[in-house]
């Protein structure tokens, strides 16, 4: 569909604006129906003007109805090259004035005018007016008598009466009348419409039209033809129609008037386009500002499409019968009538408020109260009310203590002051007087009561205490204590763990004190443990009979590897005797192939053969052994100074019937005292910490090749205790406040974990490497979670006394500590795989059994491997081993 404003600029159209905006749509033939502004006043004379002036004020008299045309067909009008055409029916204006200049848009305004003074001088008033009576009086405007269909339109047009017609409605507004008759209308009006409705593309069926779109038509002056059709061929000038002056034009205006046509030039077709009578009465419509299509219904019926409103009229549910329960009483009324009644009966409503007049009964109840009735100026709710108002909150001043026995007029005897006391009350301060101002006194009856003399100074004293002394209000938290503490689960949903004292391992011993069981720990099966105690023995035992196997004295031969012991001269037995040197530290090999353990005893750590292999361990346990046997081989210059391989030649009866190495194999001789010794996890590499050596405080040994180790130049702090990390290359080196995490790969220090505490006493490693546990001689266990911070996660202090091992269970959620209160805790560690959550620790049982003896309780515990058990080696000379039971 070509746009209106390109067809207006096409052919210079000139349009009126409507009063009111039109609905209906323009066919494209319409847009040629306005007359070029040039054409108009040229041919526009001054009678022709004042002619066309009373032509109006008559029809807007005989117009004062609104005008209501039958829909005719105009579908098979008369063809462009007929000339002859049917008069114009009704129309405000007539659009008969001259036909288009060949100039286009070259003309100007000074050329207008001129030219209506021109044909101003050639035309007639008379001939325009009678001109006009014709075309309203014309019947049929066909001179050379060729009747058409647009002849038909043109009649049908004047012959039927324009008025709205509205019909009978109903009184629900819809039009009443014969369906059948309002159906043919509609399909008539809706067939006008389409016809009308037609684009400009439907018109040029053959593509015969120009089709240059919007390019300028002065662009083709200078050529014979002004654009290209569908096709692309050229449309040629029209020579006939382009060179006529504006007299040819004038007279064609009049000739074409005569017939009853209107004409209008299509300059961008270059041709003449003939409107029909139905096209001429559309414009007219549009230009009176009414819609197009006298067909189109503006003001149609409303149609109900909600239903919900009145279900008869809209027909749902209409063919359903009414259940039963319509025709009976309903019980839910009837209940709330006998409320009513009961209500009635006990004057808490009266008719007022069935009726409706009264909407609530406590204004009835108002207004029968007595507005001369005493009340209570104080009810005691003033405060709840201030408290209820905006702005600042009131704070109530402090009450005054009621008055006491001393203030009675009738005092008892024993409040009543002496001279002497009152003579003491009169030198003291108000404040510190035991009554303040007020002096006791007794009166013979309530008459005799005189004036307070201080009543005054009193009031005033405790006005300016309620101005002057602020007041803050402080809101009490009605917190449940208990509400603060975690809610933890209960023990016996985290079983197992060890809960009861089943054996005890008795040591041997000559006097009447028990040594000293200073360290226990047990076979990587679980069918042994070894004991360390102050006497210098190591001792094996049997773990499920408790019998003992074997016994080694460690300080004899720690003595014997020590060459200045040898120089001495002293007696054997009186070394035995008064240089016995306990065994500090005991840890057998974690690898189920390797039976051997290291003890620590003075100078020295020693390396022992238990005997207790089976068949397929027996070599392996011999290919381990075979360096430490020879004497070790120490590579690095700086271990050599710091420790020697000592050979001992001491061999017994293994236990095992498999085995061939049984007892002390070697010594490790070191300058200072050792104090402790750890297995790596793969049973080759173990650690030895000396705290008095300095740099050489930290050695690592390989067992396998005879080899030492100084891994530290420097060092820093005295270092108490170290351990390996389960599966990285890490070294966990603890001093006293510190310890600090080494990777031996890289040979550096990867972070150093802040304790708190003030002396470290223990540590381990859980079995997953991420958690570590510290325990303190200050009663602190400290957990640290290496992947999260360097302090530590939690701190737990429940021992009384100084800690002196803690240790992580290889295979259980279980973790234990040992204290000098003689007693051990077990806690439920949970670490779960999700880094999300943070581990679970739940004390669940406080084990007891062991004797405090001089200030030392429980000093070393070990868990069983694979059963949850724990061995717990106490200072009062006794092993206990405790179960699940």
């Amino acid at each position: 569909v070509v746009p209106f404003h390109q067809e207006r600029d096409k052919f210079h159209l000139s349009l009126e604006t409507p009063s009111k905006p039109s609905l209906g749509l323009v066919p494209s033939a319409l847009h040629l129906a306005f007359t070029p502004v040039r054409y108009r006043k040229a041919t526009m004379s001054k009678s022709k003007k004042s002619s066309l002036r009373k032509y109006k004020e008559k029809k807007e008299d005989e117009d004062e109805v609104t005008p209501s045309l039958s829909p005719v067909d105009s579908s098979s009008g008369s063809d462009d090259d007929e000339d002859d055409e049917d008069s114009v029916y009704d129309s405000d204006v007539p659009h008969y004035e001259g036909g288009g200049d060949d100039d286009g848009e070259d003309d100007v305004d000074g050329d207008d005018e001129s030219d209506d003074e021109e044909f101003e001088d050639q035309g007639s008033s008379d001939e325009d007016e009678d001109l006009l009576e014709q075309q309203q009086h014309q019947d049929d405007g066909s001179e050379d008598g060729m009747e058409g269909l647009d002849s038909d339109i043109a009649k049908a047009y004047e012959s039927v009466p324009r008025n709205w017609s509205t019909g009978k409605r109903s009184i629900t507004g819809k039009k009443v009348g014969n369906k059948a008759e309002n159906t043919d209308k509609a399909s008539q009006s809706a067939l006008w419409m389409h016809t009308d409705d037609l684009s400009s593309d439907d018109e040029d069926d053959g593509g015969i039209m120009n089709r240059i779109g919007r390019v300028p038509l002065h662009w083709y002056d200078e050529y014979d033809h002004i654009g290209y059709d569908a096709h692309g061929r050229k449309v040629i000038k029209s020579a006939s129609l382009g060179d006529g002056d504006r007299v040819d034009q004038a007279l064609a205006n009049a000739d074409n008037m005569g017939k009853g046509k209107f004409v209008v030039h299509d300059l961008l077709n270059d041709k003449n386009v003939e409107l029909s009578a139905r096209q001429l009465e559309l414009i007219r419509r549009i230009q009176n500002g009414a819609y197009a299509h006298p067909e189109f219904d503006g003001n149609p019926d409303y149609i109900d499409y909600f239903s919900g409103v009145d279900p008869e009229i809209s027909g749902l549910n209409s063919n359903r019968y009414l259940p039963k329960s319509k025709f009976q009483p309903s019980k839910w009324e009837k209940l709330q009538v006998d409320k009513l009644l009961q209500k009635l009966e006990n004057g808490d409503i009266n008719m007022d408020y069935l009726t409706g007049k009264v909407r609530d009964m406590n204004d009835v109840n108002r207004r029968k109260q007595d507005k001369d009735k005493p009340f209570l100026l104080w009810t005691g709710g003033e405060e709840d009310e201030l408290n209820m108002k905006k702005g600042p909150q009131h704070i109530a001043a402090p009450k005054l203590p009621p008055p006491g026995h001393a203030e009675s007029y009738i005092p008892p005897d024993e409040y009543l002051p002496t001279e002497e006391e009152i003579k003491q009350w009169e030198e003291m301060d108000p404040k510190d007087r035991p009554h303040g101002l007020l002096i006791p006194k007794k009166f013979p009856n309530l008459r005799s009561v005189g004036a307070y003399e201080h009543s005054v100074r009193e009031t005033f004293e405790r006005c300016l205490d309620l101005y002057l002394c602020p007041r803050v209000m402080k809101r009490r938290l009605n917190i449940d204590p208990e509400s603060l503490v975690p809610q933890l689960p209960k023990a016996s949903d985290l079983r197992p763990f060890p809960t009861a004292k089943c054996i005890e391992y008795k040591t041997p011993f000559e006097g009447d004190v028990a040594p000293i069981i200073r360290c226990v720990t047990t076979c990587p099966d679980g069918q042994y443990v070894a004991s360390g105690a102050s006497d210098g023995f190591v001792r094996l035992w049997e773990v499920e009979t408790g019998r003992l196997l074997r016994s080694w004295n460690i300080s004899k031969l720690a003595r014997s590897a020590d060459p200045e012991s040898k120089g001495t001269g002293e007696s054997e037995a009186t070394d035995s005797e008064s240089i016995a040197q306990p065994v500090v530290s005991l840890e057998w090999n974690p690898n189920r192939s390797h039976h051997c353990l290291l003890a620590v005893a003075g100078k020295c750590a020693v390396v022992i053969a238990t005997g207790t292999e089976g068949n397929r361990d027996t070599e392996i346990t011999e290919a381990l052994l075979t360096s430490a046997k020879r004497g070790g081989n120490v590579s690095s210059s700086k271990a050599s100074k710091a420790v020697q391989w000592v050979t001992l030649s001491e061999n017994e009866k293994p236990v095992s019937a498999f085995a061939t190495l049984s007892g002390p194999i070697c010594a490790l001789r070191t300058k200072t005292m050792m104090a402790r010794v750890r297995w790596h996890s793969k049973g080759d590499y173990f650690v030895t910490v000396s705290p008095k050596s300095g740099a050489a405080a930290v050695l690592i040994h390989q067992l396998s090749k005879g080899n030492s180790q100084q891994p530290f130049s420097k060092a820093k702090g005295e270092a108490q205790v170290a351990c390996f990390h389960p599966n990285k290359p890490f070294l966990f080196v603890a001093s006293q406040q510190h310890v600090r995490v080494y990777h031996l790969v890289k040979q550096a220090m990867v972070k150093r974990l802040v304790s708190g505490c003030r002396w470290i006493s223990s540590l381990d490693v859980h079995p997953s490497g991420d958690h570590l546990i510290v325990g303190s001689l200050d009663r602190r266990v400290v957990w640290f979670d290496l992947d999260l911070s360097h302090t530590p996660y939690k701190t737990l202090k429940y021992h009384e006394r100084a800690l002196r091992d803690v240790e992580f269970h290889p295979r259980y959620p279980l973790m234990a500590s040992a204290s000098d209160d003689g007693s051990v805790h077990i806690f439920h560690s949970m670490v779960y795989a999700d880094l999300m959550r943070n581990p679970l620790i739940v004390p669940v049982k406080i084990l007891r059994g062991h004797s405090v003896r001089n200030k030392h309780g429980v000093l070393n515990i070990s868990f069983h491997p694979t059963q949850p058990w724990i061995f717990s080696a106490g200072a009062d000379g006794r092993i206990f081993l405790y179960q699940d039971i």
